[in-house]
């Protein structure tokens, strides 16, 4: 009997283990990477040591993208999906305006308790994903899998001591600062789950506008005196403070968590829901802020800290899109078969983050995707993609641009403007057709830049350019060998005959054409 006790024991230890695991989502609104000096593109930084806490516990990613705007970020993060899916692209009820989520979606929560329906789940905070009107929409939260909601229901509060709240439905007033609130509301309902695994995403209003003074004693500038005034004339000093509240409400929920025995079983996942508006941008060129699908729109911080990583304390080059939330939640609560639970109409994008946590993989992705677009259209919709040394940028209005991020990170120089080189070109193709795969739609390459001879230093004339199948070229000596070699270096021809050859059957790509024995001199071709 005492073997088969501990038997059934050991069986349940797995189980165990996935049911005391918790995962916390902790949002800030409106804030990119140059305010934290824990990232290499900061300015003029926040003291924020309770956020630092994390960094000894966790990965911290240097290449996160989100959307350059919070509804259509948060419904990928929601769900898994890209704008283009959701038709959440830009700002719901903002300027512009944006298509809202819809009930149908399969969502974190949706999928947590399907996989547990031991599993709590809450909203705390900001919802933003629809809008409050018809009244039917304030259960869109509970509809979409939550056990509870409590927080405002759109994107921007009035005032952050004077603001309307709705807790599953039921409309009330809160005169409590914000920021404060959330973190109540965060630990009250914590502390009813009774040692259940839960799931908690908690989206602060900060350091959204209205910028304001904090309550005293949560932030160390001393000549802020709160007027409008002054809030007016020194924004970037009162969005600072706001932080600093942020924060320091953070280390209360820490603490709080650590006296009710749920700190260290529980994953944090910190992270921006987009770039920096104009008022708070640490560049020249504000127009490149919040709502551009520029870095400073889209870099943002994220930061996954808790018992789930191994060999802390690290950061990684990862390419992140904040629509990897949804697949690394599930895979923290051990749910490794998600993708069984998705309906063949409804297509995730989302990659898990877990491998990078375990220290397994140092990628998850080759590329990562975000856009913009609204209800009524101006010159910052559009997409862009990078890999991990290029960007390109595609608007909507027509224009393209293209970066390489790994020598321009502030994206100062359009290449597209000048002579490109055999790799720029490289991984301009690269970019444009993985883009058009994505989003299947007609190509997003450029036709004459696919064709262009700008590298060419080569003397002797090769055509057709583009080429479908035969290659011809003028000039050439007889005894000269030809090579033919594909954009990753790979030989596809060698010899004196290139023009008694067929290569119908390579497949579409930049490829190289050069005498042997100059590697210096070459020309690139584009077989459609």
């Amino acid at each position: 009997m005492k073997k088969l006790l501990v038997l059934i024991f050991a069986g349940l230890l797995p189980l165990s283990g996935i049911a005391q695991r918790n995962v916390i989502l902790l949002i800030a609104d409106d804030i990119g990477t140059d305010y934290f000096g824990f990232y290499a593109d900061h300015g003029d930084t926040i003291a924020v040591p309770n956020l630092r806490k994390l960094l000894k516990k966790g990965v911290r990613f240097e290449n996160a993208m989100s959307n350059p705007v919070c509804s259509a970020t948060r419904t990928g993060m929601l769900t898994g999906r890209y704008s283009f899916r959701t038709g959440v692209g830009g700002i719901v009820g903002g300027l512009g305006g944006s298509g809202q989520i819809t009930t149908s979606e399969i969502t974190i929560p949706k999928i947590l308790q399907s996989f547990n329906p031991n599993i709590a789940k809450a909203n705390i905070g900001k919802w933003h994903l629809s809008t409050a009107m018809p009244a039917s929409n304030l259960q869109n939260p509970l509809t979409m899998g939550y056990d509870h909601f409590e927080g405002p229901f759109t994107g921007q509060i009035t005032n952050y001591f004077n603001w309307q709240k709705y807790t599953n439905g039921i409309s009330s007033t809160v005169t409590t600062y914000a920021t404060t609130e959330n973190i109540n509301n965060a630990l009250s309902w914590i502390k009813t789950k009774n040692g259940k695994p839960f799931f908690c995403w908690l989206a602060f209003c900060a350091p959204h506008t209205p910028f304001h003074l904090p309550p005293a004693g949560m932030y160390s500038e001393v000549s802020l005196s709160g007027t409008t005034q002054d809030i007016n004339a020194n924004p970037k000093k009162y969005f600072k403070a706001s932080v600093e509240a942020l924060d320091k409400e953070i280390g209360r929920f820490f603490d709080s968590l650590q006296a009710i025995n749920r700190l260290d079983s529980t994953d944090f996942i910190f992270m921006g829901d987009n770039g920096n508006a104009i008022q708070t941008a640490q560049i020249t060129n504000t127009a490149r802020a919040k709502g551009t699908i520029y870095q400073y729109g889209t870099h943002v911080p994220f930061v996954i800290a808790g018992p789930s990583v191994i060999n802390p304390n690290r950061s990684t080059n990862a390419l992140v899109n904040t629509a990897d939330v949804f697949a690394t939640v599930q895979e923290l609560f051990g749910n490794y078969n998600w993708q069984t639970q998705i309906p063949v109409n409804k297509p995730v994008d989302s990659k898990s983050l877990v491998p990078i946590l375990k220290n397994e993989s140092n990628s998850v992705r080759n590329w990562a995707f975000t856009e913009i677009f609204k209800l009524t259209t101006d010159g910052d919709d559009g997409k862009t993609m990078r890999n991990q040394n290029y960007k390109l940028l595609k608007f909507d209005a027509g224009s393209e641009e293209l970066y390489k991020l790994s020598t321009d990170p502030g994206e100062s120089t359009n290449l597209i403007t000048g002579v490109l080189s055999q790799e720029d070109l490289t991984n301009y193709i690269y970019l444009c057709n993985e883009m058009t795969s994505l989003v299947g739609t007609s190509s997003f390459c450029n036709p004459v830049l696919e064709v262009s001879e700008m590298v060419s230093n080569l003397k002797l004339k090769v055509y057709p350019n583009p080429f479908e199948s035969t290659l011809s070229i003028q000039n050439l000596q007889l005894q000269e060998v030809i090579i033919l070699s594909n954009g990753l270096g790979k030989i596809v021809y060698s010899g004196k005959e290139i023009h008694r050859q067929s290569f119908k059957e390579l497949p579409a790509g930049v490829y190289s054409v050069r005498i042997a024995g100059k590697p210096e001199s070459h020309t690139l071709v584009l077989k459609q």
